[in-house]
Protein backbone atom coordinates (compact mmCIF):
# COMPACT_ATOMS: atom_id res chain seq x y z
CA UNK A 1 0.00 0.00 0.00
CA UNK A 2 1.10 3.55 -0.75
CA UNK A 3 2.59 5.66 2.05
CA UNK A 4 0.24 8.50 3.04
CA UNK A 5 2.09 11.69 3.94
CA UNK A 6 0.27 13.74 6.59
CA UNK A 7 1.09 17.28 7.74
CA UNK A 8 -0.02 17.98 11.30
CA UNK A 9 -0.13 21.59 12.39
CA UNK A 10 -0.95 22.79 15.89
CA UNK A 11 0.38 24.99 18.65
CA UNK A 12 0.94 22.69 21.64
CA UNK A 13 4.24 20.71 21.62
CA UNK A 14 3.04 17.93 23.93
CA UNK A 15 -0.17 17.39 21.98
CA UNK A 16 1.82 17.46 18.74
CA UNK A 17 4.18 14.76 20.02
CA UNK A 18 1.23 12.54 20.96
CA UNK A 19 -0.62 13.06 17.67
CA UNK A 20 2.52 12.37 15.61
CA UNK A 21 3.25 9.21 17.60
CA UNK A 22 -0.31 7.93 17.16
CA UNK A 23 -0.38 8.64 13.42
CA UNK A 24 3.06 7.14 12.81
CA UNK A 25 2.00 3.92 14.55
CA UNK A 26 -0.28 3.29 11.59
CA UNK A 27 1.56 1.13 9.06
CA UNK A 28 1.29 3.27 5.94
CA UNK A 29 0.90 6.78 7.40
CA UNK A 30 3.84 9.13 7.85
CA UNK A 31 3.22 12.34 9.79
CA UNK A 32 5.32 15.48 10.06
CA UNK A 33 4.51 18.25 12.52
CA UNK A 34 4.57 22.04 12.45
CA UNK A 35 4.03 24.28 15.46
CA UNK A 36 3.79 27.50 13.42
CA UNK A 37 2.23 28.67 10.17
CA UNK A 38 5.66 29.37 8.72
CA UNK A 39 6.94 25.85 9.33
CA UNK A 40 3.67 24.34 8.05
CA UNK A 41 3.91 26.36 4.83
CA UNK A 42 7.57 25.49 4.36
CA UNK A 43 6.94 21.76 4.84
CA UNK A 44 3.92 21.86 2.53
CA UNK A 45 6.00 23.40 -0.23
CA UNK A 46 8.78 20.83 0.19
CA UNK A 47 6.78 17.60 0.38
CA UNK A 48 3.83 15.95 -1.32
CA UNK A 49 1.30 15.72 1.51
CA UNK A 50 -1.99 14.00 0.90
CA UNK A 51 -3.69 15.20 4.08
CA UNK A 52 -3.35 18.13 6.46
CA UNK A 53 -4.55 17.75 10.04
CA UNK A 54 -5.37 21.04 11.78
CA UNK A 55 -5.16 20.56 15.54
CA UNK A 56 -6.63 22.76 18.26
CA UNK A 57 -4.86 25.93 19.26
CA UNK A 58 -4.67 27.39 15.76
CA UNK A 59 -6.32 30.79 15.50
CA UNK A 60 -9.22 31.27 13.11
CA UNK A 61 -7.09 33.67 11.07
CA UNK A 62 -4.25 31.13 10.75
CA UNK A 63 -6.67 28.35 9.85
CA UNK A 64 -8.22 30.43 7.05
CA UNK A 65 -4.78 31.40 5.74
CA UNK A 66 -3.47 27.82 5.77
CA UNK A 67 -6.61 26.37 4.19
CA UNK A 68 -6.52 28.97 1.40
CA UNK A 69 -2.81 28.50 0.70
CA UNK A 70 -2.86 24.71 0.83
CA UNK A 71 -5.91 24.36 -1.42
CA UNK A 72 -4.50 26.93 -3.85
CA UNK A 73 -1.23 24.99 -4.13
CA UNK A 74 -2.96 21.59 -4.20
CA UNK A 75 -6.71 21.64 -4.94
CA UNK A 76 -6.90 17.91 -4.12
CA UNK A 77 -5.45 18.23 -0.61
CA UNK A 78 -7.55 16.72 2.16
CA UNK A 79 -7.86 19.02 5.19
CA UNK A 80 -9.20 17.63 8.46
CA UNK A 81 -9.97 19.63 11.61
CA UNK A 82 -9.01 17.63 14.71
CA UNK A 83 -10.38 18.87 18.01
CA UNK A 84 -8.97 16.16 20.23
CA UNK A 85 -10.26 12.95 21.69
CA UNK A 86 -8.82 9.48 21.93
CA UNK A 87 -6.50 7.75 19.52
CA UNK A 88 -9.43 5.84 18.03
CA UNK A 89 -11.16 9.08 17.07
CA UNK A 90 -8.00 10.45 15.46
CA UNK A 91 -7.52 7.29 13.39
CA UNK A 92 -11.19 7.30 12.35
CA UNK A 93 -11.07 10.98 11.33
CA UNK A 94 -8.06 10.39 9.10
CA UNK A 95 -9.26 7.09 7.63
CA UNK A 96 -12.75 8.47 6.95
CA UNK A 97 -11.29 11.49 5.12
CA UNK A 98 -8.99 9.27 3.04
CA UNK A 99 -11.84 6.86 2.20
CA UNK A 100 -14.14 9.72 1.22
CA UNK A 101 -11.48 11.21 -1.07
CA UNK A 102 -10.77 7.79 -2.63
CA UNK A 103 -14.48 7.17 -3.27
CA UNK A 104 -14.78 10.58 -4.88
CA UNK A 105 -12.00 9.72 -7.35
CA UNK A 106 -13.27 6.25 -8.35
CA UNK A 107 -14.74 5.97 -11.82
CA UNK A 108 -18.42 5.20 -11.98
CA UNK A 109 -19.13 1.87 -13.64
CA UNK A 110 -22.58 1.32 -15.06
CA UNK A 111 -23.96 -2.13 -15.81
CA UNK A 112 -26.32 -2.67 -18.69
CA UNK A 113 -28.05 -5.99 -19.19
CA UNK A 114 -25.58 -7.69 -16.84
CA UNK A 115 -22.56 -6.60 -18.92
CA UNK A 116 -19.91 -4.01 -18.28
Amino acid sequence: MEQVEILVTGRHPQIMDTVLRLINQHGNWNASGALSDEVAIELFQQRAFRLVLLCSGISEESEKKLRALFTFQNPGIIIVQHYGGGSGLLTCEIQEALDKAAAKNKPVVQYKDGLL
